[in-house]
């Protein structure tokens, strides 16, 4: 018997709405017409490239979606998607970190401003509402995030948007790990989905 390739598209479409339960009606139709998966996910994909951590991690972040605070200036953006195996199963309870630079491109090293964790759901969903980070000499527009499956290695990698002029002079910089974004109103609606190598 054939073993069952599906798309990430066919694997959302049958767990439901991707927006399902997200609080701003206007994300929900971007995310719902125009952000497709990032990239198409077939059994057997490669995972999601591993990249340097950066000299700006901080351990024992809180645990929260919500990385926007009073003071906190730049473009909003709501990020989801989903955490997935090589053979394009969800991973529940994986924990995402992720920490970046404000808008005007500076990290907050003293406290936790712009840094937090959460799990993905039963699904394998994650939810991050944050601002678009600000480029600085020698980088593009990034964001640093740590996912690890429960007992599993730690990847980590860095995401980073289209359109932006520095990306093509960051040595960092990696195409396939794009945010697909669409404009929601006020907000940008942010897609990524991670592939891990696990068992």
């Amino acid at each position: 018997m054939k073993r069952e390739r599906r798309t990430r598209r066919e694997f959302i479409r049958a767990s439901g709405s991707l927006a399902a339960g997200f609080a701003l009606c206007e994300l929900e139709s971007a995310f719902a017409q125009q952000l497709d998966p990032t990239p198409a996910c077939h059994a057997g994909d490669v995972p999601t490239i591993r990249q340097t951590e950066g000299p700006f991690f901080k351990p024992s972040s809180p645990e929260r979606i919500e990385l926007i605070a009073p003071g906190v200036n730049g473009q909003p953006i709501e990020i989801t998607g989903f955490v997935l195996t090589r053979a394009c199963k969800p991973v529940a309870g994986v924990l995402i970190d992720v920490w970046q630079a404000d808008g005007a491109g500076n990290y907050d090293n003293s406290g936790f401003r712009l840094r937090g964790h959460q799990f993905t759901d039963a699904e394998g969903r994650y939810r991050l509402r944050s601002v678009v980070p600000g480029a600085y000499e020698g980088r593009t527009r990034h964001i640093h995030v740590k996912v690890q499956p429960p007992g599993g290695r730690i990847l980590t990698t860095q995401l980073y948007f289209p359109g932006e002029v520095k990306n093509q002079r960051d040595g960092l910089f990696r195409k396939e790990l794009l945010v697909r974004t669409a404009k929601a109103g006020g907000w940008l609606a942010g897609r990524f989905d991670f592939v891990l190598e696990v068992s």
